[in-house]
């Protein structure tokens, strides 16, 4: 299990860029913009510069749900590769057989 502190700290980054995605869009499509000129282009690259850094979406770590495990995730059910043996083996999510052969 991670420390909880690392845990929350991740949800605060998830929280902040949930916030701000509509004025990083915003400032990204002017920097991004060949029509623009290059004083506008500069002025919004800096900032973009000046937002905090956890608010950038990249910055968010895929943890488990359930321990907090930062490595070995699934995306699609956000646990663990150890919990998610561990819950299918017990049959508790739907839709996830054991495979044999």
């Amino acid at each position: 299990m991670s420390k909880i502190s690392s845990v929350e700290r991740n949800n605060k980054r998830a929280k902040m860029a949930k916030q701000m995605a509509n004025k990083r869009a915003r400032l990204k499509a002017v920097v991004m913009n060949r029509d623009a000129s290059p004083e506008e282009r500069f002025e919004a690259s800096m900032k973009l510069a000046e937002l905090p850094r956890n608010s950038a979406k990249n910055r968010v770590r895929l943890l488990c749900e359930i321990t907090g495990r930062p490595r070995g995730n699934y995306r699609k059910f956000k646990i663990c590769r150890n919990k998610l043996r561990e819950l299918g083996n017990l049959g508790q999510i739907p839709g996830l057989v054991k495979s044999s052969w």
